[in-house]
């Protein structure tokens, strides 16, 4: 086991101390400490706030990226941009961000380190690189972090909402109108599966924008997030009596088994480059299943001038400033 280590100067934390150090986020320092991956005068310590003095050595190490065993991987991934840093990607639907003891397939994370992407190590157990997620049926935008500190610069942005995404989504019935959404959410006390609006949950905040209507009464939606809780849009739409195609789970009922997954797409994703603070945007592509399904019930044209994203922007202007 490679251990880095340091002679401390000064008396205080020793997640405060080895987070001025590292110059990492205390989140992530705390990860390292809690994991066992800290030793003090050579004992293991998993107590954050332990009180060091002058004089203290302090070993550490981030955790090695070991994919699992006996994982195929028969799939692949479009990229949609990448550099030294970071990446892009195009989840496809069905494919799990992270592994995790529930997890018996492969996932996005061995993806990436079976083709040899190098990923940053301060996520947490088996997240490697991992900035923010996407539920396992849905599709679209994915930032990867590559180095320890664009994670950190990356994360930061996501807590300050200078990251984030718009999606889209076919739903079962039309909103009666454009707004917002501000229902706290937690996990429903009857389905352990699900989530739901409950009095005691976390704040949640959606904004539901309204762009087009089938002759079968389907609309395509666009929705920003204020704040990320577990099946966010779902639960919200949900409270709504709307759900999304293929959303079983919430509730979407559908007498002919023709819509294999949730049609949700996470397709503009925009942020800070981590190195150059360079303002970018990026498109995920729809999938062709979802694609071919509004070709065939709207208009075209109609459809692909109200997704320009230039426009996209603008349309939540117009929410946020009438609410």
């Amino acid at each position: 086991m490679n251990l880095e280590s340091f002679e401390v100067t000064y008396t205080g934390r020793l997640d405060k101390v080895l987070t001025d150090v590292l110059a990492e986020s205390r989140n992530q320092v705390e990860q390292l400490i809690k994991e066992g991956l800290v030793l003090v005068n050579g004992k293991t310590i998993l107590k954050t706030g332990k009180k060091l003095s002058v004089g203290d050595k302090v070993e550490y190490r981030f955790k090695e990226i070991i994919p699992k065993k006996a994982v195929v991987i028969d799939f692949d991934v479009e990229i949609i941009y990448e550099d030294d840093v970071m990446m892009v990607v195009n989840k496809p639907s069905g494919l799990v961000v992270h592994p995790a003891p529930s997890v018996k397939e492969a996932t996005l994370v061995d993806w990436l380190i079976h083709k040899g992407v190098s990923l940053s190590t301060i996520s947490g157990e088996e997240r490697h690189g991992i900035v923010h997620r996407i539920d396992k049926d849905t599709t679209g935008a994915l930032v990867i972090a590559k180095t320890n500190e664009a994670h950190q610069k990356l994360s930061e942005q996501l807590q300050d909402k200078s990251m984030g995404r718009y999606y889209l989504a076919l739903i079962d019935y039309p909103l009666k109108d454009s707004g917002i959404v501000e229902k706290p959410i937690g996990r429903n006390p009857n389905n352990r599966l699900k989530m739901d609006v409950v009095q005691n949950g976390k704040e949640a905040k959606s904004a539901f924008c309204k762009l087009s209507e089938s002759t079968k009464k389907i609309e395509l939606i666009l929705v920003k997030l204020f704040t990320g809780r577990t099946h966010q849009i779902r639960v919200h739409l949900e409270s709504l009596g709307r759900h999304i195609l293929g959303d079983d789970l919430y509730g979407f009922k559908s007498k002919k088994d023709t819509i294999k997954r949730v049609y949700l797409h996470a397709y503009k994703l925009y942020l800070y480059h981590p190195t150059t603070g360079k303002e970018m945007e990026f498109l995920a592509p729809l999938f062709p299943d979802m694609q071919s399904y509004i070709d065939k019930e709207f208009k075209k044209g109609e459809v692909h001038e109200k997704i320009n994203p230039n426009l996209i922007n603008s349309y939540f202007s117009t929410i946020t400033n009438r609410m």
